[in-house]
């Protein structure tokens, strides 16, 4: 069975904002997207980071897939926003490899559903693992400068597990 990567929002944004967004497409090959998540990422809009965006979906490596429960994605919506509830519903079939979401709620929420997920950082630590990456300190640098809110303790607690 050919698993598939699902995405939330926020993770695409910061990779695509530092300019690393074909690390996943190095890495996991595709990536899928619910309609809320398509919208939220607006990526017609100029916004920086929307037109590597925009070129991936050109591509095809990053699709939208619309959602075979939806009534999964409306109980959730009492907890979290559509981009997560629909991210985490489409994450519930059985081909789904992982999440990819750094929101602790959403994390949460997921991890109830039994859905693996990895975030941002994890993935960065996977990509210099495989030898994609020199070094995953420049990179949550390069986010921070773009407006991405990383904890000062996420950022030591991934330096020090990279290494760096």
């Amino acid at each position: 069975m050919n698993r598939i990567v699902v995405s939330d929002t926020g993770p695409l944004i910061a990779l695509a904002r530092a300019e690393q967004l074909d690390l996943l497409h190095r890495l996991y090959g595709g990536v899928r997207v619910p309609p809320a998540v398509h919208a939220e990422l607006a990526i017609h809009s100029g916004y920086p980071g929307a037109s590597s965006l925009a070129r991936a979906f050109d591509a095809g490596w990053i699709a939208e897939q619309p959602l075979s429960d939806r009534a999964l994605a409306t109980r959730l919506r009492s907890l979290l926003d559509a981009g997560e509830a629909e991210a985490i519903a489409l994450a519930s079939r059985p081909d789904t490899r992982f999440l990819l979401i750094d929101e602790s709620r959403g994390r949460r929420v997921a991890r109830a559903h039994g859905i693996p997920v990895v975030g941002v950082a994890g993935m960065l630590m996977v990509a210099k693992s495989r030898g994609m990456l020199p070094a995953v300190g420049p990179v949550l640098e390069a986010m921070s400068r773009a407006g991405c809110f990383l904890s000062p303790r996420l950022v030591s607690e991934v330096l020090a597990r990279a290494g760096e």
